[in-house]
């Protein structure tokens, strides 16, 4: 028996502050990915249910959440900020079971959850305009205004991250959201749905519909009332959402993934680097945009780094999510085939080590080993394509510039990392890498959700996280006034 916030169901959909049974009167089956049995059922959205969310979104905006002030906005988030935290165990044990992450693991996404409705709703009253020197008689200013209903197309494997990182900066801009959650793993977003209306967001503000992405994702992301999209996906349905947002003309925030290198150079201190080299690639099973599944190690340290990253790999147990291992099951069936196959890719690779699956695993989980592979060739399928899976491998170059050469030669840019005590081949490296974001001596930088986060290329465009979101989830009025 699944528990939810206040006891609600998870089968149903949450429309103008109401939980309602799906129009079609359909449901699909949420399983557990550590043993493979069902959770429960969630509702099966349709178009119908989608229009409706997007009628309750622009009554809102209409109604009492269009006339809340940016300071009362602030507040409405902070004190949503707040309920999470106190629902923070409730929520990171639906995480564990619906997406299969280590229990630890769910619950700092609870907490990072917070925090995100926390900053937004301290930033959510500082986003000003400017006034523009101009001609004599004229006085010139902007406004930065909400697009107005935005659609959320959140992925399965961080659905309380990206909850917080795109509808509570939609929110904190005044917009009213609708939120499609990933059919694969929707329990926290129903969960965060109603502790929000709990809180005290206004009817309407945020509308969540659960179901099929090829059904209630594709009504959103077409619906001609819908003013902005923001997707975290796949390359493939990245391209069908844009297309689909141009027939409206209306701009998209696309994260799409990456092939996110760690460059170590000699110099490096490798101590304080081995645990970022295999964490930021196992966490999540390795099913993170921004895991850092290429390690480029330069000649004269490969031996050395190979030696440990293998006896660290050695270690990694993959468990039942909440036995809260090193790494949990794959959220699917589906996606353990997929790993599989690029397993079966590297046949004619080196493989270094891999973890072990626990006995307490059920052959009915989505189970896959933690595997590292060794001097893999940078333009090997491993090496190119994202294999959302608990998969890293070590690739060596000679100089800087064959490591910048490999670093940008995928047809993602999300996030880099390099490791040197050289600060000037560190600066150099910061400028030519091309990633979103650059870490420099560590990776991930603890999340920082003040910290803008994109990319380029396949891993798509738009800034989420810190200020840079909140111009995202608006738009710029020009007010140019005569006076003579």
């Amino acid at each position: 028996m699944i528990e939810m916030p206040n006891g609600i169901a998870p089968d149903q959909c949450l429309i103008g502050g109401q939980w309602r049974p799906p129009t079609g009167g359909e449901y699909l089956d949420l399983l557990n990915p550590s043993d493979g049995s069902t959770l429960c059922a969630i509702a099966r959205g349709t178009s119908a249910d989608v229009d409706a969310a997007v009628g309750s979104a622009k009554a809102a905006l209409n109604g009492d959440w269009g006339a809340t002030t940016a300071v009362e906005r602030g507040r409405i988030l902070t004190k949503i900020s707040q309920h999470v935290l106190k629902h923070v165990d409730l929520l990171a044990t639906l995480e564990a079971q619906d997406v299969g992450k280590p229990l630890t693991q769910a619950r700092n996404d609870a907490i990072a959850l917070a925090r995100y409705l926390e900053f937004y709703g301290g930033a959510a009253d500082k986003v000003h305009g400017q006034t523009i020197p101009y001609m004599e008689g004229y006085t010139v200013y902007t406004l930065r205004e909400p697009h107005g209903v935005t659609g959320h197309i959140v992925p399965w494997n961080y659905p309380m991250q990206i909850i917080g990182r795109s509808v509570g900066a939609a929110l904190a801009m005044g917009n009213a959201c609708v939120l499609k959650p990933a059919e694969e793993a929707c329990l926290t977003a129903l969960a965060f749905a109603e502790i929000a209306r709990d809180a005290g967001l206004p009817d309407g503000a945020l509308n969540v519909v659960s179901g099929l992405g090829a059904e209630a994702g594709a009504a959103l992301s077409t619906h001609k009332d819908v003013h902005h999209i923001s997707f975290t996906g796949s390359v493939g349905v990245g391209k069908l959402i844009q297309k689909a947002a141009a027939e409206n003309i209306v701009p998209v925030t696309l994260e799409l993934g990456g092939k996110s290198p760690q460059v170590v150079f000699a110099d490096a201190d490798l101590d304080a680097a081995l645990p970022f080299l295999v964490n930021a690639g196992i966490q999540n099973a390795g099913q993170t945009c921004s895991a850092s599944s290429r390690i480029l190690v330069q000649d004269s340290l490969l031996d050395e780094v190979t030696t440990r990253m293998t006896e660290a790999y050695g270690a990694l147990i993959a468990a039942p999510a909440l036995e809260d291992k090193h790494v949990g099951p794959l959220v699917s069936h589906r996606q353990k085939a997929i790993v599989n196959r690029f397993l079966e890719r590297g046949a004619d690779l080196t493989i270094a080590a891999q973890g072990v699956i626990s006995d307490s695993a059920p052959d009915t989980g989505a189970y896959v080993a933690p595997t590292l592979f060794a001097d893999v060739a940078p333009d090997h399928s491993l090496a190119q394509d994202e294999i959302f899976g608990p998969v890293q491998v070590i690739i060596p170059f000679k100089d800087e510039n064959e490591a910048i050469a490999i670093a940008n030669g995928t047809d993602y840019g999300l996030v880099a990392s390099c490791w040197s005590r050289d600060g000037a081949r560190l600066m150099r490296m910061a400028k030519k890498l091309r990633a979103g974001q650059v870490f420099v001596n560590n990776y991930g930088a603890g999340g920082g959700v003040e910290l803008p986060f994109g990319g380029s290329g396949h891993s798509g465009h738009g800034r989420e996280k810190g200020f840079e979101a909140l111009f995202g989830f608006s738009t710029v009025k020009t007010v140019a006034t005569y006076h003579g």
